[in-house]
């Protein structure tokens, strides 16, 4: 879906969702007080955030991921699979596509493997066979099913939190004072500087920069887009130095369609210009959709990489 753009800001709208927004929050925190959450073999990290759309959470977690196996570490990521039709527990494999599992596994298993799955509980039972000791959540920080060791959140430096509205009324998934109690530690994406309020943890600053692809400085550029964001892709790209001629914003998870794609293939010949978009976008297209088409991949790059593992030293001394 697309945010609707009164979630940036208060009008009659947000007022009139008012108690929807209120029932919505009250049945996060029903939740939490009321689980029974599930303990497996393995240390479980969250990253999580508040709100719906891009924060970057996905990124994120793949450097976790990569910074546990340079520990020595044997991690599994756990997904919901959104977007996807298998319901799991199921092993992420090569010849999955994003109509099976989602688009995030796709490009979590290039960092180690997924396990997807609808219950976390049987989610994580799977993990633990497939040889996991530390189970990275890539969401979830609104679901109580497993117990976790260590509760990162991620928040857009530019957005923050919209308008501060609970669903449906704005962006937020829960009260932000709600979800930063139950947090370890919150991880800014970007610039800018989100309203924490009297959060007392570690607050990190993690940027997202080019990570390979081609060389775009200079270049004409097509850019297409269904992800939470589009504008922030778009705005990197220039960043970056291209040139872009033409953009188009899908909805997050968007599915394409072929004429979709040969109508963007038609705007960059016409143009005489690359056409690029976002790794995310990229695992959603059928192989013969992809010939002509660049993904541009990034990472997720920390201020203060000491900071991450002073975190991550908390699940040493757990085990």
């Amino acid at each position: 879906m697309r945010e609707p753009e009164f979630w940036t800001r208060d009008d009659w709208r947000t007022r009139a969702l008012a108690p929807l927004s209120w029932v919505y929050g009250t049945s996060v925190a029903w939740k939490a007080v009321h689980a029974a959450p599930y303990r497996p073999n393995a240390a479980v990290i969250c990253v999580g955030n508040l709100s719906v759309g891009g924060t970057g959470k996905t990124p994120i977690a793949i450097e976790i991921a990569r910074l546990l196996i340079g520990r020595g570490r044997r991690p599994v990521f756990l997904s919901r699979g959104y977007g996807g039709r298998l319901r799991g527990p199921v092993l992420v494999a090569a010849d999955n596509r994003a109509v099976d599992v989602g688009d995030e596994p796709l490009l979590l298993m290039r960092a180690a493997p997924v396990v997807v799955s609808r219950d976390r509980r049987e989610g994580a039972r799977l993990a633990v066979e497939q040889g996991a000791d530390t189970i990275v959540m890539d969401d979830g920080h609104q679901n109580f099913a497993l117990a976790k060791d260590l509760s990162l959140v991620v928040v857009d430096g530019e957005t923050g939190f919209g308008n501060g509205r609970v669903l449906p009324g704005g962006p937020l998934r829960e009260p932000v004072a709600q979800g930063l109690a139950r947090a370890d530690a919150v991880i800014v994406t970007g610039d800018g500087t989100p309203p924490l309020g009297a959060f007392v943890h570690p607050v990190l600053r993690a940027h997202l920069i080019h990570d390979g692809g081609p060389d775009i400085a200079r270049r004409r550029l097509v850019a297409f887009a269904g992800i939470g964001r589009p504008d922030k892709f778009f705005r990197a790209l220039e960043v970056q130095g291209a040139e872009l001629v033409a953009t188009k914003s899908y909805a997050d998870h968007h599915s394409y369609t072929p004429s979709e794609i040969a109508r963007l293939k038609s705007k960059a010949r016409a143009c005489d210009a690359l056409l690029v978009t976002t790794e995310k976008d990229f695992v959603r297209l059928t192989p013969m959709e992809r010939e002509g088409i660049e993904p541009l991949p990034v990472r997720a790059s920390f201020d203060d990489p000491a900071a991450l593992d002073r975190l991550l030293d908390r699940l040493a001394a757990k085990d």
